[in-house]
């Protein structure tokens, strides 16, 4: 009985070591060389080891663009594009809104079905506003584990029908991969529904509710690591977000970044 109590906490341990380092995979980078694309299930990643600010994907921009992906604008010019991911409404969006208001400022959301089934009024500001809001899918699945056109297409276009039934109007065809996992057939599957795939330059661990990060730490990960082509991922649902928002805001245009919207960065 004691060897096989042992065996399961050392699984245990290893499994919870395993997800650990995948973690910190997605969330810290990983190393330069391995920028290149596979067909093979790859969660997004970011390196930020370049001696200029602009952090390496573990796909390419040039290799990404083939699939009509992106995830760094025009890094010659101080434009960033500001994002946010919503699976649910946690309280927050009114007031990002607002702040997003008072700057001029024009967001995208990439929106779960879950929301705009919950919270139709908001996605309908989000457009009078004059943000734009993109396919996050309509369950929030692995979507690199769907290898066959007919799962893909239902998950996007689900949520298409969704976003227009709710606001009368066609969604843009943006697309971000629910926890940046992607295969190379999904990128093309995407394409061939006429979706660009957008993924971020930066990000920090915003998404737990019950272990939210302090303002410092915060800023700690969005100001030094901002970029010229910057694609900024956000979580609606992180009250710290909302909090910080309007000084955050302030702080980029004092650095003299300008937030452009997402789309001049796949017309560029």
């Amino acid at each position: 009985m004691y060897f096989v109590l042992k065996r399961k906490t050392l699984v245990t341990a290893i499994s919870a070591v395993l997800v650990l380092c995948m973690t910190a995979l997605v969330i810290s980078g990983i190393s330069s060389h391995q920028a290149v694309m596979t067909s093979t299930d790859v969660n997004w990643g970011l390196s930020f080891n370049s001696s200029d600010g602009i952090p390496t994907g573990n796909a390419s921009a040039a290799k990404l663009k083939e699939s009509n992906a992106y995830y760094v604008g025009d890094t010659s010019q101080k434009k960033i594009y500001l994002t946010f991911d919503a699976g649910y409404e946690n309280g927050y969006t009114a007031h990002i809104l607002d702040v997003l208001k008072k700057h001029h400022v024009q967001a995208t959301f990439f929106l779960v079905g879950n929301f705009i089934q919950t919270a139709p009024e908001l996605v309908k500001r989000m457009v009078s506003e004059g943000h734009i809001v993109g396919n996050h899918t309509m369950t929030h699945p692995d979507m690199s584990s769907i290898s066959d056109m007919t799962s893909f297409q239902k998950e996007i276009s689900g949520l298409e029908k969704l976003y227009k039934d709710t606001t009368g109007k066609e969604m843009l065809k943006l697309y971000r991969p629910p926890q940046g996992k992607f295969s190379e057939e999904n990128l093309k599957m995407a394409k061939e529904m006429g979706y660009a795939t957008i993924f971020w330059s930066l990000a920090y661990v915003d998404w737990y509710n019950d272990n939210q990060p302090t303002k410092e730490q915060a800023f700690d990960k969005l100001l030094p690591r901002i970029h010229n082509g910057a694609v900024v991922l956000l979580h609606s649902t992180s009250q710290t977000n909302s909090d910080i928002l309007d000084e955050l805001l302030t702080k980029w245009e004092e650095m003299g970044y300008h937030i452009a919207p997402i789309t001049e960065l796949i017309s560029a």
